[in-house]
């Protein structure tokens, strides 16, 4: 294969997708076979239109990711891409927590600030005095 068909193949890749992360980018020129290998297994089980809809899979993918305490980055590049795909973030949001009674707060909280980064959601500061608690991830 020659940088080309590489560069072809992530830009492929970044269209179905809608995101690639730095692994793609590095295996491509690195070892361009085995990424192909691994995007099939991903393209069968995630991108090609079977029985649940991308939007379903989407926040399928993103809890999982939580769960797993993937890095922020590659979590929010799947709340990027449900919110394209016309997820609101109140509906992303609620994905995430059914991650709460099952992995806990701990995980929970990886896809909520990857979530919150994403969204610019805000919240409301106690009046009272209280020590800071940080983000929690």
């Amino acid at each position: 294969m020659t940088d080309t068909d590489a560069q072809a193949y992530i830009n492929d890749m970044a269209r179905k997708r809608g995101y690639v992360l730095d692994y793609h980018k590095i295996m491509a020129k690195q070892d361009f076979p085995v990424l192909q290998a691994a995007n099939h297994v991903v393209s069968a089980a995630y991108l090609d239109e079977r029985t649940l809809d991308r939007k379903t899979k989407e926040l399928i993918f993103i809890v999982s990711l939580t769960v797993m305490r993937a890095s922020k980055g590659h979590i929010q590049s799947h709340i990027r891409v449900a919110l394209d795909l016309g997820l609101s973030p109140t509906e992303i949001l609620e994905a995430i927590e059914i991650a709460l009674p099952e992995a806990g707060v701990v995980a929970f909280q990886t896809g909520f600030e990857a979530w919150r980064d994403v969204v610019g959601a805000e919240g409301i500061e106690p009046t009272v005095v209280a020590h800071e608690g940080g983000s929690g991830a």
